[in-house]
């Protein structure tokens, strides 16, 4: 039970940081399946509790607490929409894992240098469709460092690249505006 308390403990400050706090980072995803060779998708993410600002590919997403923004360049459109929370969560891997906990058993461990802390979070149930969630964060300030997600035969790892705290005006940074001549698709109701 202490174990689990500690664990609880770590991923509880690391979300009360999140919340207090605006994480930057470029970062890259990787997926990868056992028969194909792996696909790498460099982006960038702004993070303030459940907001966020992301950059990947030709897609640029905001979410500012209550309407979801999706900016295509190829397309010059903006959606805008009321996302559900499951939509969020499958938006943000850092929220998944703060979804996780209720249906997961929960491991940590130190890495032998002391740096880092490797939260491991393994459903109860497979029927929730992931094997394994792994969390990587530096020990110094609780920083995420990496997320893996393993579905099947498919692991998708989010690396960070150089992650930082940043000070911000949440107001201004997690709303996407148009220019006058992008199509907004309202989605809202």
């Amino acid at each position: 039970m202490k174990l689990l308390l500690t664990i609880l403990t770590v991923l509880s400050s690391f979300m009360a940081n999140l919340e207090q706090k605006t994480l930057h980072s470029a970062f890259t995803v990787t997926v990868a399946e056992e028969v194909n060779a792996p696909m790498n998708f460099p982006g960038e993410i702004i993070m303030q509790g459940n907001k966020f600002r992301l950059e990947m590919m030709d897609i640029e997403a905001a979410y500012d607490g209550k309407t979801m923004y999706m900016y295509s360049a190829q397309t010059d459109e903006l959606t805008l929409s009321n996302p559900t929370e499951q939509e969020l969560v499958e938006a943000n891997p850092l929220l998944y894992a703060k979804a996780l906990v209720p249906v997961c058993n929960v491991t940590e461990r130190t890495t032998q240098d002391g740096q880092q802390t490797i939260v491991t979070l393994t459903p109860k149930d497979q029927s929730i469709g992931i094997n394994r969630f792994v969390l990587k964060l530096r020990n110094s300030d609780l920083m995420p460092l990496s997320v893996e997600i393993k579905e099947g035969k498919k692991t998708s790892t989010l690396k960070m690249k150089e992650p930082k705290f940043v000070p911000t005006n949440p107001e201004d940074i997690f709303i996407l505006k148009p220019s006058k001549n992008t199509y907004v698709n309202d989605m809202r109701f």
